[in-house]
């Protein structure tokens, strides 16, 4: 591995630990800037370095990302500015600005300049499965034997953040609508840990040592399920299902199937639209409670944004009443999230470089195997972005992020063992 593969290999395997210090959220940001810092240092030094080390220039869609990114800040000061929400609280803002949004383009940066190569961090997820399962047991009999549900809060807590659960570890929770036991794991909270699960899992699948990928997905979905989440066991069959169906276009036997699936579905549409209107129903059902807080929080956030700040938004997040449990308004939903506090030109800022994203990795997924990984990943993501707020638990997606970044790049013209082997030929070639 080249130095950022371990340093990177080396943070995965010790998510745990970091966990139990309370230092995730401090890790996060701290990596992203840091690696970020080094791939310029490395693409400005780049023809002075050994040649598996050498930086490639990012390609446009990171800068996409970076300038859009910057317009979100941009729209987050105009926010500021026009609620009068004080300089202190501008400052603050930025500072999770800067632990959020922008972690994006500078992970995305990390994976296509430095090359990192997906297997190392397929390889780390595998090992922090082992860990997992290793862990689980004691997770499970927690709630039975008397242990807590949380177990401390970490006084890294002082250099600010969203909230004292970002740094606190927990054992379990006891979900409040029917007294049920959720495992968190290493999150902040039980169903965001379905989206730690479905990456895991889609990055297991493509592990190609057979103990280690069998370990993986076990781990992966043993998080999706004792976390409860819904939108986890979605994400793992859109996840692993459409990189998978998507080159089928290319063949002249998908579009007939389609074209007898649209015939059939003239005849069977209505009782087709029926039965997916009442398993959709039924799903919602599976968490009602969860499920009428969420949408009247979006109704709130919606007709708050059309009605007083349709274009730069609130600039903040702001309480909730009790129809919504207290719940911020702005939270739970990242695009009716963006609307209410960065208006509708937030949202485009975030809007166009995901669908630029997309776009690319669905072309990458069609000619060749090595965008199915990356696209099931984006689509995890923009599933879980109708649920939870993706910016605040960026710190958390990086691996995600550096294995999409990794695949913006073009194919690359050697491996790093290749590039040590034509070096090394060329030093004998020239004794």
């Amino acid at each position: 591995m080249t130095p950022s593969e371990r340093a990177l290999h080396r943070v995965l395997t010790l998510t745990w630990g970091f966990y139990l210090l309370g230092a995730l959220y401090v890790v996060g940001p701290v990596l992203g800037w840091s690696l970020a810092g080094f791939a310029l240092f490395s693409l400005y030094f780049s023809p002075l370095m050994r040649a598996d080390m050498r930086a490639s220039a990012p390609p446009l869609t990171v800068n996409v990302w970076f300038v859009c990114m910057f317009g979100m800040l941009v729209v987050l000061w105009i926010g500021h500015v026009d609620y009068q929400l004080g300089t202190g609280k501008t400052i603050k803002s930025s500072i999770g600005w800067a632990k959020g949004w922008a972690l994006f383009p500078l992970f995305l940066f990390v994976g296509a300049v430095l090359r990192i190569r997906p297997e190392v961090i397929v390889r780390a997820q595998c090992v922090l499965g082992v860990q997992t399962l290793v862990i689980l047991p004691l997770l499970l009999i927690a709630p039975f034997i008397g242990l807590p549900e949380k177990l401390f809060t970490s006084p890294l807590r002082a250099v600010g953040g969203p909230g004292p659960e970002y740094f606190s570890v927990y054992f379990y929770t006891v979900d409040p609508a029917d007294g049920s036991f959720r495992w968190q794991f290493w999150t902040p909270w039980s169903p965001f840990a379905g989206l730690i699960g479905v990456i895991m899992t889609l990055c297991a699948i493509e592990e190609k040592h057979p103990v280690w990928r069998t370990i993986g997905v076990v781990a992966g979905l043993a998080i999706v399920i004792l976390c409860k989440s819904r939108m986890g066991l979605i994400g793992i069959i859109v996840g692993v299902g459409v990189p998978r169906l998507l080159p089928l276009i290319l063949r002249s036997w998908t579009w007939m199937a389609m074209g007898t699936i649209s015939t059939a579905m003239v005849v069977a549409g209505t009782w087709a639209m029926t039965t997916i209107a009442e398993s959709w129903q039924a799903f919602k059902d599976l968490r009602a409670n969860s499920t009428r807080v969420r949408d009247t929080l979006q109704s709130i956030a919606k007709e708050r944004w059309w009605t007083e700040a349709p274009w730069f938004g609130h600039g903040s997040v702001e309480p909730g009443a009790h129809v919504t449990e207290h719940m911020l308004i702005g939270t739970h939903h990242t695009w009716f999230g963006l609307l209410f506090v960065k208006g509708l030109v937030g949202l485009l800022m975030f809007a166009i470089p995901v669908v630029l994203t997309a776009l690319m990795m669905m072309r990458l997924c069609i000619v060749s195997e090595r965008g199915r990984l990356p696209l099931g990943l984006l689509l995890g993501m923009m599933l879980f972005s109708f649920g939870e707020n993706l910016e605040v638990l960026v710190y958390m997606l990086w691996p995600a992020l550096i294995i999409i970044g990794s695949a913006l790049m073009p194919e690359r013209q050697m491996s790093a063992h290749t590039a040590r082997m034509v070096r090394t030929a060329n030093v004998s070639v020239v004794s």
